[in-house]
């Protein structure tokens, strides 16, 4: 197995201002992600402003051989959904967005939930009970612990509200490179797998269903959805294990850290 790259506090405040550019990015397409719009636009809108106001570069873009700047995640789809201009958002759907930025060297990756227009209580209550669960999982994160707390503290909050947990995708180690070791799953067990160090950075990611946790991949061999129809939402940080617990890289200004 690759070796885990710890991170030196010069490196951790390169990416905690790549982490910061990133927030900004979000902050920027919060007016713009309403009805009407396509998934293209918010792609555009992104690129034109990571790239001229943040003088950064989409890390996305080319990554994979993939073109665009971020995914656009509508309703049952899970993840990797492909910008396209005959996408239009509407009221009532929820759709993920998932950016990553590169400043400096080093790369920030993060991704939000939108509600669209008027969004019905049990896809309002996925998308927040999702939230919840991404947090349960940081809220494990500090020196000592491993890496199946944090899998273990997501599995538990989301099924125990009536979720599913995605098992075939998860987080990831990050830092010059998009994905380094280690993988960070959404379920676990406690006290199994890494145990967690100051200097260690990765994402929590988690992606819940409203069904079943079983996915399929699209013909374009891109866009995974859920195999029974039902929504699914995701939520994303970039996060550093400091020496008394963690540090979201790429919290948003509107965003405050759960009691």
């Amino acid at each position: 197995m690759a070796k885990v790259i710890l991170k030196s506090a010069e490196e951790l405040s390169v990416m905690r201002e790549a982490g910061r550019l990133l927030a900004l990015v979000f902050h920027h397409l919060d007016k713009q992600i309403v009805p009407g719009v396509s998934t293209m636009e918010v792609n555009n809108w992104a690129e034109r402003y990571i790239v001229d106001h943040l003088q950064a570069r989409p890390a996305s873009k080319g990554q994979y051989d993939y073109q665009y700047v971020l995914n656009a995640s509508v309703n049952h789809v899970v993840c990797h959904g492909v910008p396209s201009g005959t996408q239009i958002l509407k009221s009532g759907d929820i759709v993920n967005v998932d950016i990553t930025l590169e400043k400096n060297g080093f790369i920030a990756d993060s991704s939000k939930m939108y509600l669209i227009g008027d969004v019905n209580p049990y896809a309002k209550r996925l998308v927040d009970k999702t939230y919840e669960a991404m947090w349960q999982g940081i809220q494990a994160v500090k020196p000592g612990a491993t890496l199946g707390d944090v899998g273990y503290a997501i599995q538990q909050y989301a099924e125990q509200h009536g979720y599913s947990v995605v098992r075939e995708y998860c987080g990831h180690g990050i830092g010059r490179e998009m994905h380094e070791e280690p993988q960070v799953l959404h379920y676990g067990q406690k006290g199994r797998g890494l145990i967690l160090q100051e200097g260690m950075v990765f994402t929590i990611e988690p992606m819940v269903n409203q069904g079943r946790a079983k996915i399929k991949t699209k013909k374009d061999g891109w866009t995974v959805v859920t195999s029974d129809k039902k929504l699914s939402a995701q939520w994303e940080h970039t996060v550093a294990v400091t020496a008394s617990g963690f540090d979201v890289l790429t919290l948003r200004e509107e965003e405050h850290i759960p009691a």
